[in-house]
């Protein structure tokens, strides 16, 4: 009986943060509302956690909660048919892709940028630099600057493409939900802020070569964090 209440709240919990609506970051309801809304005992709960954790879906820091792992809308194919990241391999393999992709549009950005681009470029910098360590906003932050480089490439193509691979393309490792320093921001988080304004400035300067190079050191930091 114990196995298969905790099979039901896996399945639960299991859907709401796949089709997100408990989105990457957010903290899973704690032990008590979830032992109010389905009715099971604490070994219950812990026991699902304990499965979800197994999967790679949710991450416990102790004194802090569950948080939920898998971005929002993850699943095995996008409608267009487009693999989504699901293990360590495959997010390398979408971060040498993105590589490619996002130092081409950063160089065609310091070309072709508009002020009004640089100003959402910056918008998205700021935003994503106050959302501190709440994962769930910067995931969101962090997927509006990657955009906005594409957009301020003049290139449709790239804008596509960043859109069809959506937030899913932002790793969502547990060193995201890492305790804050005392002005509310991890030092990853920190770093990632610098690598972005790195490319920022560049396509702000016009520096197509420095820019390119911005964005592909911005995310061989990032497979260098992931690996870690």
């Amino acid at each position: 009986m114990k196995q298969n209440l905790a099979v039901s709240l896996v399945d639960s919990l299991r859907r709401r943060i796949v089709d997100g609506t408990i989105p990457s970051g957010e903290k899973l309801p704690s032990e008590s509302a979830l032992l109010a809304e389905f009715g099971v005992s604490r070994t219950v709960v812990r026991e699902a956690i304990s499965r979800l954790q197994a999967e790679g879906l949710v991450y416990t820091r102790r004194g802090s909660g569950s948080f939920a792992l898998t971005p929002p809308s993850a699943a095995e194919e996008t409608a267009g048919g487009l693999r989504r990241p699901r293990t360590l391999e495959e997010r390398g393999a979408l971060l040498a892709f993105r590589a490619g992709l996002e130092s081409e549009a950063a160089a065609l950005a310091a070309s072709n940028a508009t002020p009004g681009l640089i100003a959402a470029l910056d918008s998205a910098l700021a935003a994503f630099d106050a959302a501190g360590n709440h994962a769930a906003t910067a995931v969101s932050c962090d997927f509006a600057f990657h955009r906005t480089v594409a957009e301020a490439s003049g290139n449709f193509y790239f804008v596509d493409a960043v859109m069809m691979l959506g937030p899913a393309m932002i790793a969502m490792p547990p060193e995201r939900l890492e305790p804050a320093d005392d002005d509310g921001r991890s030092s990853r988080v920190q770093r990632v802020v610098a690598e972005h304004r790195a490319v920022r400035n560049a396509i702000a300067a016009g520096d197509a070569l420095t820019a390119s190079a911005a964005m592909r050191l911005h995310l061989a930091n990032s497979r260098s964090r992931l690996d870690a």
